[in-house]
């Protein structure tokens, strides 16, 4: 048995001993960074909120639970109870049920509508009809790139479910080292303008921190030979956090994936958003000037499969001693701070891409209210000018 399967079974053992004994658990599983948690009575996590929150601080992992596909509710009968449900002011727009996970995507115009206080209308919801809602919000200027982007995700869901529960196995390994040392090495943008992309490395784990284009400059790519990115083989490296999506700091993730890479990139949802549209847009335009596109649009579609959306300020394991924090940056929409606490309070490294540092009408200044970090990797493109 394999100290993945070993985990799984210890933290069942847990969750059976933590529910009340007429709850049945029928499958704990990791995907990505959460735990996932199988029930025939998800009647009962919705009616105690407290009980979800007590499993995660126990065992220290985010949770979800989701119904047994057995105990579902059928779509037509959810659909109707769901509406009668969520007030109309809520707006919702849409409802797309997967029965594989028994989750429900209810899109509406104003998501805290539908979540209501502390949750309790998405509590109400499991309640009535057994399906776990995931809420996300419709866009308020109708945008076929967003409607693209969650069409695509849509049709790729049980391949990117594998996906998933692939890179939960790979999170949560367990560590082959006992050293402790931290090293970053920059294969771009330093003493330049553009080529961001640097590489975070333990004895355990290499992650990317983005992977962008140098503007103006042809076929001036990151060191990405070198062996501490690719020069070992795709394998070596472990994940890649992009911190927005602009294309000095984005452009060639792609060019990953034709390189034999198959792990997840952890953005926020408006940067995976926008990396259906800016890195298309670079090859068009590239093609127009006679350029060979560095990649093609097929590697496109598979590093957005493979993005792993977070909100700001959750903690989340993205290896077996890295946590990563992302916080926002003031820049662009989406565009954070990557904040990453490695071993067991060994070290702190705050990476800052791209900042504003004050309040706009758009946007919140920078964050810069850490709890540790030891270093600051920031970005100063015109600080000598």
């Amino acid at each position: 048995m394999s100290q993945v399967e070993r985990q799984l079974d210890e933290m069942e053992e847990t969750i059976v001993s933590e529910v009340p004994g007429d709850v049945s658990i029928t499958d704990v599983t990791y995907e990505g960074p959460e735990l996932v948690v199988y029930t025939r009575d998800p009647k009962t996590f919705a009616s105690n909120g407290n009980l979800i929150r007590n499993l995660a601080s126990k065992l220290r992992k985010r949770i979800t639970v989701r119904p047994d596909p057995s105990e579902l509710s059928r779509p037509d009968e959810a659909r109707e109870a769901i509406r009668r449900v969520i007030p109309e002011e809520a707006g919702v727009t849409d409802l797309d049920f997967h029965e594989d996970t028994g989750e429900v995507v209810i899109e509406a115009q104003k998501p805290g509508m539908v979540i209501g206080r502390h949750g309790s209308t998405l509590r109400e919801i499991t309640q009535e009809v057994g399906w776990t809602p995931e809420v996300v919000r419709t866009p308020p200027i109708e945008s076929s790139t967003v409607e693209n982007v969650r069409n695509f995700l849509k049709q790729e869901r049980d391949e990117r479910r594998d996906t998933l529960e692939r890179i939960g196995r790979q999170i949560h390994r367990e560590e082959m080292s006992d050293d402790e040392w931290v090293r970053i090495t920059t294969l771009g943008c330093c003493r330049e303008v553009g080529r961001a992309a640097f590489i975070i490395s333990t004895p355990e784990t290499r992650v990317l921190v983005d992977c962008g284009d140098k503007p103006g400059a042809e076929g001036e790519v990151p060191y990405l030979q070198v062996p501490e990115a690719l020069g070992s083989g795709p394998s070596s490296l472990d994940a890649v956090v992009l911190t927005h999506a602009h294309l000095d700091h984005s452009a060639f993730i792609p060019l990953l994936f034709k390189y034999g890479y198959d792990g997840p990139i952890y953005c926020t949802e408006p940067t995976r958003d926008l990396m259906g549209l800016l890195p298309l847009d670079y090859l068009d335009v590239a093609a127009k000037e006679g350029r060979s596109p560095p990649y093609e649009s097929e590697m496109v579609r598979e590093a957005i499969k493979h993005c792993i959306p977070l909100e700001y300020g959750d903690v989340t394991d993205i290896a077996p001693d890295v946590k990563l924090t992302l916080h926002n940056s003031g820049h662009i929409l989406g565009s954070a701070i990557a904040h990453f606490h490695v071993g067991d309070g060994l070290y702190n490294v705050a990476f800052s891409g791209d900042i504003h540092y004050e309040d706009t009408r758009l946007f919140n200044g920078a964050v810069n209210d850490f709890p540790r970090a030891e270093t600051l990797v920031l970005e100063s493109t015109y600080g000598g000018r």
